[in-house]
């Protein structure tokens, strides 16, 4: 860290971008992920409201990687679904957490599969298409006290995925704080478009992690690995995010 040789340029894309200690932990996750190869993370903060078609090249041209981080509520969503676009289509390198992989998977949907109405139905609830809902033993019925998904959870890995190669096992734990999870309804359309869900529960009642495969590196997970993350043990996903994002720039 104090003595790297090459430097890479990361977007990440919030909505509490102008206090950057609220993402703490994602920033310092970063660093971490560089030390391995030497490499200095220059971060560009992207408010993600004032992230639009107009905007988004001025904003992500010339960074070499994307970082959705999580977050609650509609503010801000927008940008946040356009820069997880903007990855998938330029094949710049994608880490989506949390809401980060809600919005790719939103994004798919809509971009990909052709349900141009697709969404969570936290940030709309008339939604036509709710990829992302809450589960079927959660309460529907408006009370929603006590359903955060909260603490440790295992899940296994695609031994195909990227996610495998980087853990170097099948098993793994992270840490969640989320309430609404992937609609396993659309489970078979979003694979028949090509989502390759890289992680599941072990009872595979949850999709806990996806990629893009026609990408060179697009991964997110509804976990908060950066929890995890230490200067002497970087987190497995930030260190092959900031590998991918200095590939990319070469």
């Amino acid at each position: 860290m104090k003595h790297p040789e090459k430097e890479v340029r990361i977007a990440l894309v919030g909505k509490y971008t102008q206090l950057h200690d609220a993402y703490i932990s994602v920033v310092e996750a970063l660093k971490h992920g560089g030390i391995p190869s030497r490499t200095t993370v220059v971060i560009r903060w992207v408010d993600s409201e004032h992230l639009t078609p107009d905007t988004v090249e001025k904003q992500l041209g010339g960074i070499s990687g994307i970082l959705v981080p999580g977050g609650f509520g509609s503010r801000g969503v927008d940008g946040k679904i356009l820069a997880a676009q903007y990855a998938r289509e330029n094949k710049v390198p994608y880490l989506g957490l949390c809401l980060g992989m809600q919005v790719a998977i939103i994004e798919f949907a809509r971009n990909v599969c052709g349900l141009h109405d697709a969404h969570s139905i936290e940030l709309d609830p008339k939604t036509t298409h709710p990829v992302i809902a809450l589960m079927p033993d959660q309460d529907e019925d408006g009370d929603i006290g006590g359903t955060l998904r909260l603490g440790s959870y295992p899940c296994v890995l695609d031994r195909q995925s990227i996610a495998y190669r980087l853990y170097g096992e099948e098993t793994i734990h992270e840490r969640h704080r989320h309430r609404y999870e992937v609609n396993n309804d659309y489970r078979t359309t979003l694979t028949e478009h090509g989502l390759c869900l890289s992680g599941m529960s072990p009872d595979k009642r949850i999709v806990e992690m996806i990629e893009v495969p026609d990408h060179p590196w697009y991964v997110a997970t509804q976990a908060h690995p950066e929890l995890k993350s230490r200067p002497n043990r970087p987190h497995p996903l930030f260190r092959g995010f900031v590998e991918a994002a200095l590939a990319f720039g070469l």
